[in-house]
Parts: structure tokens; C-alpha cells; sequence
């Protein structure tokens, strides 16, 4: 059998089950800690272990104070949280420990953009036109 370098099928299709339900338990607000009331949280990837026994929520807290008091809080509350996405996940066999971390993708798109948008990359890049048309 082929070894592959990327999730399978099985794990990209439950880890977006898992993730839509984690979206509705947080939205919802079932959580009670006072960490989590005022921070609005989007669950932006959901991976999965080739077993399907553990799922590592990537989450972005929006308007919140400190991330990592958000994620920690997430985690205290991971055993809560695995319970109340139960019923939604019937399917599973069994269900998934769950994991919660920072999602650091969009601050690396700013990165990324600010670099692009950089006078020495827009010089290039104007250069790169010239020669081409």
C-alpha cells in the first residue's frame, strides 16, 4: 500500500463533522467559564489522528483578551465539551479525545501580505512586468 504524506479521506470528512459540532457547542454558549462568556471562538480546522481517537481543534478566539487563557480554558473544559458534541456524532464509533490549540494561519497570511505589499517586493514585481510585456 502507497504511504501518504497528508490525512486521509476518513480523517479531512470527520474532522469537519467534529468541527461543525464544536462550532455549535461553542456558539451556543453551553460552557460555563467565565474565560469563555465574552470571547466569541471560530473553530477554523478540526485534524484528526489516523485513529480517529483524538481531534486538535484549531481555534481563533475574536475580540477576546488573551488567547492562550482562551485555549487553556477550551482545554479545562475539553472533557465538558467532548460530551455536549456527543449526541451529534452518533456515527463515530468512538469519540474523540479532544485537543484544542491556536490557529496561527491568519497571522501568517498578514505576514505574508505585508511582505508582498513591501516597497522592495512591489519594485520587483513592477521590474518582472516590464521584461514580460
Amino acid at each position: 500500500m502507497p504511504s501518504s504524506t497528508g490525512p486521509s479521506q476518513r480523517q479531512l470528512r470527520v474532522g469537519e463533522q467534529v468541527r461543525h459540532a464544536l462550532s455549535e457547542v461553542l456558539q451556543r454558549g453551553d460552557v460555563n467559564d467565565p474565560q469563555l462568556e465574552s470571547a466569541v471562538i471560530s473553530v477554523t480546522e478540526v485534524r484528526m489522528s489516523p485513529d480517529l481517537k483524538i481531534a486538535t481543534a484549531y481555534v481563533s478566539p475574536l475580540g477576546a483578551g488573551d488567547k492562550d487563557e482562551i485555549v487553556a480554558a477550551l482545554n479545562r473544559n475539553a472533557r465538558f465539551i467532548r460530551g455536549k458534541v456527543t449526541p451529534s456524532l452518533r456515527q463515530m464509533k468512538y469519540m474523540p479525545e479532544l485537543r484544542f490549540r491556536i490557529d496561527t494561519s491568519f497571522e501568517n497570511f498578514e505576514k505574508i501580505d505585508r511582505l508582498l505589499r513591501s516597497p522592495e517586493v512591489t519594485r520587483d514585481l513592477e521590474d518582472g512586468d516590464d521584461e514580460n510585456g
